[in-house]
């Protein structure tokens, strides 16, 4: 039988007690700053509560979850990239995780690298449930992108050309959207031994 634990959000988007992680994270994740602890026992949560913030509570750093799960999370969207050459022309999309649909596709760009196009792929993925007001997790292979999206920098080494010029406008509008939003989507490690290739791959391996 499960244990039950009560969760005290200080500051969130919604602060209190909630008995279900599901319900905390939905306050905290994404929300910069958030603070929170578990409990074992309610009545140690309400104290906590009343209190400020005690050691050893917990400060959200980051949405993103770089370790695979063991089964696949239904009520998300998954992204990718492609790219011919390293640099060379590059485009991203995402797709419902579940039945494949296209909801968006960028690109080809000139003179570009797969690892821009994961993490472009990424913030265009949650930029766009923002604006649906969607809570749903993004999928990515990339590790990389993902490193890059927890700093809110894009990690490239290419050099600016006039070839990419487009490409370095979205990185520049990325960046400045992470920079000045929260969002309460995960971004989780697509696990490609487990489950093949991810939903928005293009194929052309």
């Amino acid at each position: 039988m499960p244990t039950t634990k009560f969760y005290v959000v200080w500051k969130g988007r919604t602060t209190g007690i909630f008995t279900s992680w599901e319900e905390c994270r939905r306050q905290v994740i994404g929300f910069k700053g958030a603070i929170y602890k578990s409990f074992p026992t309610e009545q140690e949560a309400r104290t906590a509560m009343s209190t400020k913030p005690t050691l050893g509570l917990t400060k959200q750093r980051s949405s993103v979850d770089k370790t695979p799960a063991e089964s696949i999370v239904a009520d998300s969207i998954a992204v990718d990239a492609a790219c011919s050459g390293n640099p060379g022309p590059m485009e991203y999309r995402g797709v419902e995780t579940l039945t494949g649909k296209e909801i968006f596709r960028e690109g080809p760009f000139e003179n570009g690298t797969n690892n821009i196009g994961e993490f472009l792929a990424i913030v265009h993925g949650l930029e766009l449930l923002s604006r649906r007001g969607s809570s749903m997790a993004v999928y990515s292979d990339s590790l990389n992108a993902m490193l890059w999206v927890e700093r809110k920098k894009c990690g490239t080494k290419l050099k600016p050309c006039s070839e990419n010029d487009r490409i370095f406008e979205l990185i520049k509008h990325a960046e400045y959207w992470l920079n000045n939003n929260t969002y309460p989507n995960r971004i989780l490690k697509w696990d490609t031994a487990s489950f093949g290739e991810i939903p928005a791959d293009f194929g052309r391996k």
